[in-house]
């Protein structure tokens, strides 16, 4: 159950973590603004030095800015910790102004003073009333690792800054280098430093904004580190695994991805009466899961409940990448909402056919690729012997284009395990057959789609072998079906499909157009475009694939998640062979 459910909507919980969140942007805007308004600024930083003093956090400058900024998104993102810093800090500062307005009589003569406390006041009441709104919990190590980062950092940026210092200073007289350390860390802790107590230091204005921009990054990692969220659970253990190949043993065929779920860097949970489980990965803050939920529809809800609940928990943005529509509607009801992201090519081996004019094109570049001498040969992964298939590994992977695996929600990531021997291996050769066949030019993998099914894994083929040798391997694949017992395949996904095809009829809105034009831009990149004429020289069944997310401030974060965990984007400083040892050990 959400933390919502039983409380009704627009509660005063609600309504005070409402209050404290967009409390927080709004110091935010101004601390930014006066960042940039001298004279705005000035006047803030004077209130806070003389009689006056500010509401909670308005202390002007970028720092103070990115600190709101932070506690404002962990607020929102319910984190507990950001809950007690902040109601800590506000609680303190209330009373210690209250305390100073009761016996400094001055202070009393001033409106700016009651409006500030007043407002420091409102911020504190409404996070003790909203206290049951913030129950995420952050990752045990963060204070450590805060604690770390602090203390090192500031060192660091300590030191940096003395020899900005030592390098611009135009002084006249001598200093040390303790006299330089001390004006730089001061300057790291105080965006308005008086430089009277440093006669012999005198730095250009660049200078000191660079040691305010670099104590402005030291206080975001201190912060990132403070509040963190809990970054992964307990990938698939063999006992999972087993539970998951049970389900798809009785409700496989319900969903072409539903193999994709064992994928061994994902997580699952269960619903409470074991017979549906949702599989996801956890990566930047978002709780990714992929495809429909496995198991009975019946017990579906039960699942995405837990999937959910475990999400709030920690503060992580729920979203699922390729429901089904039919698991889409399910997600639907527990509060997401849905996004089409595309299409999935679903071919009826039974009813296709290269005859007619329509597939004109496809059927010469079929017989082009025979008469070359091509041939393809269809095996499960079990009906391969060890010593070859660990030779079509390597060729693999020195086809593989680039040094990251890509794939999540439509690939299964590993190659040639012995747990995945219903697999589908087809192998193109340069000439001949059988066991006489030529050198091996291409390859492709199929995961089971239920009993009759297969779904496309991988793609590979040799950079240096002739164009259109994998439509050759499909087509060989769907007309020669049974022999391996199979009635539809599921092949790539086309993103945007029906933006490509509705905006190239005639009629078509110049919304419409101009959405098609962006995206056949961006295809020259991404490969967007090619991909859905790559799908539709097949004429397949075409069915829609969705998004589905919590809030919509969510959907940049959302998508660079996605992004990662398909293996378009990597994080910044990871090293190249920490992935391959990645990928070895998930093998």
């Amino acid at each position: 159950m959400s933390p919502d459910e039983g409380r009704p909507r627009g509660s005063w919980s609600q309504r005070g973590a409402a209050f404290g969140i967009w409390y927080l942007r709004t110091v935010t805007f101004l601390n930014f603004l006066s960042a940039v308004w001298v004279s705005f600024g000035n006047d803030i930083r004077r209130h806070n030095s003389a009689e006056f003093f500010t509401p909670y956090l308005l202390t002007a400058g970028f720092a103070s800015a990115a600190f709101s900024l932070f506690l404002s998104v962990t607020l929102r993102r319910r984190k507990r910790a950001a809950w007690i810093l902040n109601l800590v800090l506000s609680g303190l500062l209330t009373l210690l102004f209250t305390f100073g307005m009761v016996v400094a009589p001055e202070f009393r003569g001033h409106v700016q003073n009651w409006v500030s406390l007043v407002l420091t006041a409102l911020f504190a009441v409404a996070l003790v009333a909203g206290r049951r709104e913030f129950s995420a919990k952050g990752d045990r190590a963060n204070p450590k690792l805060a604690a770390a980062v602090a203390a090192g950092g500031l060192l660091a940026a300590s030191l940096l800054a003395a020899l900005l210092v030592t390098v611009t200073n135009t002084a006249a007289g001598p200093s040390t280098f303790v006299q330089r350390w001390r004006y730089g860390l001061m300057r790291l802790v105080s965006l308005a430093a008086d430089d009277r107590a440093f006669p012999e230091i005198a730095t250009p204005n660049w200078v000191n904004v660079a040691i305010n921009v670099l104590s402005t990054l030291l206080l975001v990692a201190v912060l990132w580190a403070a509040f963190r969220s809990v970054r992964s659970t307990e990938a698939l253990t063999a006992d999972d695994e087993e539970r998951l190949r049970a389900l798809l043993a009785r409700h496989g065929d319900r969903d072409s991805l539903g193999y994709f779920a064992l994928r061994r860097d994902k997580s699952v949970l269960f619903s409470p009466s074991g017979k549906a489980a949702v599989t996801y990965r956890v990566v930047g803050g978002v709780s990714l899961a992929s495809g429909d939920p496995l198991g009975d529809p019946e017990a579906w809800p039960g699942a995405i409940e837990v999937w959910l609940a475990e999400a709030r928990e920690h503060g992580w943005a729920p979203a699922v990448m390729g429901a089904s529509e039919e698991g889409g509607t399910i997600y639907a009801r527990h509060g997401l909402d849905a996004l089409e992201l595309g299409d999935e090519a679903i071919v009826d081996t039974a009813e296709f056919t290269l005859g007619g004019r329509a597939m004109r094109t496809v059927r010469q570049a079929y017989h082009r690729i025979e008469r070359a001498g091509y041939t393809v040969r269809i095996r499960r992964h079990e009906d391969i012997p060890a010593a070859e298939m660990d030779r079509l590994l390597r060729l693999a992977d020195d086809w593989r284009d680039g040094e990251t695996e890509r794939g999540f929600s439509m690939a299964l990531g590993r190659l040639g395990d012995p747990g995945d021997g219903r697999c589908v291996m087809l192998e193109c050769r340069s000439g001949g057959a059988g066991e006489e066949a030529g050198e091996l030019r291409a390859l492709l993998s199929f995961v089971p789609w239920g009993e009759k099914g297969l779904s496309l894994d991988l793609m590979r083929r040799d950079r240096n072998s002739e164009n259109g040798l994998m439509e050759f391997m499909v087509l060989e694949l769907i007309q020669r079906a049974k022999e391996v017992d199979v009635t539809q395949l599921s092949l790539n996904f086309a993103m945007f499909r029906s933006v490509f095809e509705r905006g190239s009829r005639l009629g078509a809105g110049p919304v419409l157009r101009l959405w098609r034009s962006l995206l056949s831009f961006f295809s020259r990149w991404w490969q967007i475009e090619s991909l859905y004429r790559a799908n539709a020289k097949y004429r397949p069944i075409w069915e829609p694939r969705y998004m589905l997310f919590e809030k919509s401030t969510d959907l940049l974060r959302i998508g660079i998640a996605a992004g990662r965990a398909e293996g378009f984007l990597e994080a910044p400083g990871l090293p190249k062979w920490l992935n391959r040892k990645h990928l070895e050990n998930v093998r």
